[in-house]
């Protein structure tokens, strides 16, 4: 199907749709509201929390619509900011609208659909700057990975 009538346009939109059908299906509703909210958060926690290289190098494997909500907002000169596990929870859960107990599930989730779109290195370089307490958050394996 053609929203825009530009072919890299209508295949960034069906791959992020495709990224929230994953989120929808992971958290066991069909709310894309929900499922895009808890994405947002998730990129807009990390990218503020990593430098402006990493953050470079993570977006250029989002779809171009992804990658236009990742930097959307973002202000290169005041990454990364040093902030820990309950600074993190308390941010992205008002930015998802979600409850702060539901984090945790909301960001594995987004976590595990990164890794069916994205390569694992890049999600590994993103995961590895963050504090252990952060990257068991977000992806428990990690931490038992990370060296």
């Amino acid at each position: 199907m053609s929203f825009t009538g530009v072919g890299s346009l209508d295949r960034s939109i069906d791959k992020t749709n495709g990224w929230l059908a994953d989120i929808d299906g992971k958290y066991g509703t069909s709310d894309r509201r929900l499922a895009y909210r808890v994405l947002r958060a998730w990129l807009h926690g990390l990218r503020d929390r990593v430098g402006v290289e990493i953050a470079a190098h993570f977006a250029a494997q989002l779809p171009d619509l992804l990658r236009g909500v990742f930097f959307d907002g973002w202000n290169p000169s005041k990454v990364p900011r040093k902030y820990g596990r309950d600074e993190y929870v308390t941010r992205f859960a008002a930015e998802a609208g979600v409850r702060e107990t539901d984090v945790r599930k909301a960001a594995g989730i987004v976590t595990a659909v990164c890794r069916q779109h994205m390569s694992e290195g890049v999600i590994a370089q993103m995961l590895g700057t963050l504090p252990a307490d952060l990257r068991d958050l977000l992806d428990p394996a990690s931490v038992g990975s990370a060296g």
